[in-house]
């Protein structure tokens, strides 16, 4: 079965617009465990949750939605808090009362025979409760946690990822050079709010060309060496509307139509010839022109002369720009966007110099883990989405990892909370927590990222208890009857519930 519904590559020449902080140079500092971790877990989450009391796209803390609503008439009513606040001075569970409240509910044959289990206190880094903790488990889309936090720290929140188009060899030729956008729109319609687009990439290109009109179209996908598919993926997965061809161009993350819902959606076979086809037919060139190419050497390097417009082969015609990474990590956290995921593994892979493939993406992640001084002993690497079943993470790194993005000491890794589904309210929680027996207390007061494959379930992120601790947890099971989704679910949710409903002293 597929996964629960959804979760870039800049070239060496690629940098940001002005404005836009630089990614971070050399490798992060070691982890240093603070003693204000809740405090600062607790004004990431109030920033996030509490006074957005509607959990949602990033887009408005960083200016580009207005800071009231149009008027229309309707008074909506008063909003209600969805996040419960935690409490630096609330008692700590006791491992004991930990292990009484839970290891019933990790025992429910729902769960399969391998469960493996962490919760940590989030201000003092103990690990206060640990089944299993540090063997390595399928997870899943929990997995786009470790893809989160690794390429904040690669490349930083303000990052943006280019496409180009440049001058060809030939006369008349422009080359359309995907830099690893995952959500490339054809126009101010495609499916990814605040995208950039190619009519604005074509209109720069234009204005370049100085009223020579382009004779064919050239695509440059090559920042992606292959395969296109990830090792470990389910038979349907390039074709059942999770997943797709990962390529380093392609509109709309390779949706077929930018009308499609979130979730499933059908995708294109060659995300980076359509994206090509789609460029032509602004440009007014004959789309059956289009073919895949490399683009030149710039004219600085090679010179030579220009056989479009004025302009040497390789020289750039235009370039527009993704949204910043924090607003491509909201969406892949909150909306468990695989393209987005994957795309952004292989940004990691490029701020490391590595491939950007699924082989050297993997490497990348575990490398900038090793350097944050998490737990690696369990990791083992083959995608950045969690669609690979040769994924394996434990649940005391995922612990760990969770209350490091809290930390006064690496601020550009809160970003993650931005998405993080709120349990009973947003996201892939929006529809969990009440209706099934014994999850209600987690409503509104777990914050978690969720992973669904046949037989593999999962959850991880934070909660704060009824007294008011904050912990961080993770519970990951890859052995579940194939028919037992439903059910894991909910054994999973009076997990986190019962977390959240005790104090367990």
């Amino acid at each position: 079965m597929s996964p629960a519904p959804v979760g870039p590559a800049a070239g060496p020449t690629g940098q940001p617009p002005a404005g836009v902080a630089p990614p971070p140079v050399g490798p992060a500092p070691r982890r240093r465990l603070p003693l204000v971790l809740a405090a600062v877990l607790v004004l990431v989450l109030v920033a996030v949750g509490l006074v957005v009391v509607r959990p949602g796209p990033v887009e408005r803390w960083l200016g580009d939605a207005p800071a009231t609503p149009t008027a229309s008439g309707a008074v909506e009513p008063a909003p209600v808090p969805v996040l419960a606040a935690a409490d630096s001075g609330a008692p700590p569970p006791s491992t004991d009362g930990l292990r009484s409240a839970l290891e019933p509910l990790i025992d429910d044959d729902a769960l399969g025979g391998r469960v493996n289990v962490a919760v940590a206190d989030a201000l003092t880094g103990e690990m206060l409760f640990d089944r299993g903790g540090r063997e390595g488990t399928v997870p899943a889309s929990v997995t786009k946690l470790l893809t989160a936090v690794t390429v904040l720290t690669a490349r930083g929140p303000g990052h943006r990822i280019p496409t180009r188009a440049v001058a060809g060899k030939q006369p008349g030729e422009v080359v359309l050079v995907g830099g690893g956008d995952p959500t490339l729109a054809a126009d101010a319609k495609g499916f990814y709010p605040g995208a950039a687009s190619l009519t604005e990439l074509a209109e720069q290109v234009r204005a370049a060309l100085g009223g020579v009109t382009p004779t064919r179209v050239v695509v440059d996908s090559s920042r992606y060496p292959g395969p296109v598919y990830g090792p470990g993926w389910d038979d349907d997965i390039p074709t059942g509307g999770y997943g797709g061809a990962i390529t380093a161009l392609m509109l709309d993350g390779a949706r077929k139509s930018p009308k499609a819902g979130r979730g499933w959606a059908e995708r294109v076979a060659e995300p980076d010839l359509v994206a090509g086809r789609a460029f032509a037919e602004l440009l007014g060139v004959p789309v059956d022109t289009v073919r895949k190419g490399t683009a030149p050497a710039s004219t600085a390097t090679t010179g030579a002369t220009d056989p479009v417009g004025g302009a040497g082969p390789g020289a750039e015609l235009g370039v527009v720009y993704s949204p910043p990474l924090i607003r491509l990590v909201d969406i892949m956290i909150s909306e468990s966007d695989n393209i987005v995921a994957e795309a952004l593994a292989r940004q990691v892979a490029l701020a490391r110099d590595r491939p950007a493939s699924f082989d050297g993406a993997a490497a990348a992640m575990a490398e900038v883990v090793s350097e944050l001084g998490l737990p690696t002993g369990a990791l083992d690497l083959a995608d950045g989405s969690g669609l690979s079943r040769k994924n394996l993470i434990s649940p005391v790194l995922l612990t760990e990892l969770l209350a490091l993005a809290a930390s006064p000491d690496r601020p550009e890794l809160a970003g993650i909370f931005g998405g993080l589904p709120v349990a009973g309210w947003s996201g892939t929680l929006r529809d969990r927590y009440g209706a099934a027996p014994g999850t209600a207390a987690g409503a509104g007061v777990v914050r978690a990222k969720t992973g669904t494959l046949t037989r593999v379930h999962a959850i991880a992120g934070v909660v704060t208890t009824t007294e008011g601790r904050l912990l961080t947890f993770a519970v990951l099971t890859d052995d579940v009857p194939p028919d037992g989704m439903e059910p894991a679910r909910a054994a999973l949710d009076r997990i986190a519930a019962a977390l959240a409903g005790c104090g367990c002293r």
